[in-house]
């Protein structure tokens, strides 16, 4: 698995997830902020960025293991985790399989079942089909508000070529694992503080995702990021930063 750790020696450490179709420069606008405290392990799932590209379907435990095996090679015992997306996914995962690894956990944009799964394996089929261009820009109207598109179109052209770029069997396998998954049940399971933030403006995980997701944590707690659609982190970075740090710091 391909990682970038940066940040303060001895200080606690936090990993950072992104989601399908991303890859650990995602979290550039976060990362002045979280390496002045933290130490900042960014990685890419498998199939994404810099990461082997294994042939899928994948599974979300197939992700949550490759986060367990990057930790023992890293050596750390016990991190804080933070994912977007099918980020979050993976934390919910690893906070539900393997508490003992996880100290304090943030979930983004996220949900814990996103049918159907039939639309699922059929975006899996177009990019193994026809490649990431054929899906780019849908994807990129998920990600971002109108307004910021229209507002900021040389902050978003980036992550256009970011979801170009992905490997399209990587993504595909991303999208299977999201067919297949269903992390309700273990919910109740997680026992790690968690803060779960949602887009107001998120057409792919609207806050109503969110709100399962605390309903289903005891002790967690939901807050809601106004003015942002997907990738909450990017479009209101300061917002976020000071909503992960807050609570993986207290």
């Amino acid at each position: 698995m391909f990682q970038r750790t940066s940040g303060r020696l001895g200080a606690p450490t936090l990993l950072l997830g992104g989601p399908l179709g991303s890859n650990l420069d995602m979290w550039r606008p976060q990362l002045p902020a979280f390496a002045e405290r933290l130490r900042v392990v960014r990685f890419d799932h498998r199939g994404h960025g810099g990461s082997p590209v294994p042939p899928g379907p994948y599974r979300i435990e197939d992700l949550g293991r490759d986060v367990l095996a990057l930790l023992d090679r890293l050596g750390i015992e016990r991190a804080s985790y933070c994912g977007l997306s099918l980020g979050g996914m993976v934390g919910m995962w690893l906070a539900a399989h393997a508490p003992e690894r996880i100290e304090r956990l943030v979930l983004i944009c996220t949900a814990a079942h996103l049918p159907p799964a039939d639309g699922w394996l059929t975006r899996a089929g177009q990019v193994r089909s026809w490649g990431m261009g054929s899906i780019a820009d849908a994807v990129l109207g998920r990600w971002f508000t109108p307004r910021y598109r229209a507002a900021l179109p040389a902050r978003v052209a980036p992550f256009r070529a970011m979801i170009a770029a992905s490997p399209a069997e990587g993504y595909a396998g991303g999208c299977e694992a999201i067919a297949g998954m269903d992390l309700r049940d273990d919910l109740s399971r997680i026992t790690a503080p968690t803060l779960v933030v949602a887009g107001a403006d998120d057409p792919a995980t609207p806050p109503e995702h969110g709100e399962v997701i605390h309903a289903g944590i005891a002790g967690s707690r939901l807050a809601v990021v106004p003015n942002a659609a997907h990738l909450a982190n990017v479009e209101q970075p300061e917002a976020v930063a000071h909503l992960v740090l807050d609570h993986v710091l207290s």
